[in-house]
């Protein structure tokens, strides 16, 4: 089984960023332990601020990889194009926020992705990576 992980803007800072709602944990930190727990599994991992970019590589992988695991970051409150993006490939999509955006800001509230992906997961700090690749496990 091979899984992307894909992360969306400002998500490189994570660690940094807001830690009071993001953790103080970096990515580069968790991934090791999430390759560790599902060895079995083939995680490999993108991160991008460029919206354009998280296109192109779900294009590359959709088609052949057994899911993604996307945290589309603000992309997922304004991106359309993920949208279509996500409608179009053969591999499921879930959905991932560290956060429980429906605690947050309003505007958190509407996902323009959701819709197409097979399910969202949100609220469980980074181990909502973890629930997400578990969904896709089956």
């Amino acid at each position: 089984m091979k899984i992307l992980i894909i992360n969306g803007p400002n998500l490189n800072l994570l660690g940094q960023r807001e830690p009071g709602i993001y953790g103080s944990s970096s990515f580069d930190a968790y991934l090791p332990e999430l390759r560790k727990r599902f060895a079995d599994i083939d995680i490999e991992y993108y991160q991008s601020n460029i919206e354009g970019e998280l296109i192109n590589k779900m294009q590359e992988v959709g088609f052949s990889y057994d899911g993604i695991v996307l945290n589309a970051g603000a992309y997922t409150h304004t991106s359309i194009a993920l949208q279509d993006c996500i409608r179009s490939l053969k591999a499921p999509v879930i959905e991932v926020h560290i956060s429980n955006v429906h605690q947050r800001e309003e505007f958190r509230h509407k996902s323009m992705i959701s819709c197409a992906c097979k399910g969202v997961i949100l609220g469980f700090g980074l181990d909502s990576y973890r629930l997400a690749i578990e969904a896709l496990k089956g």
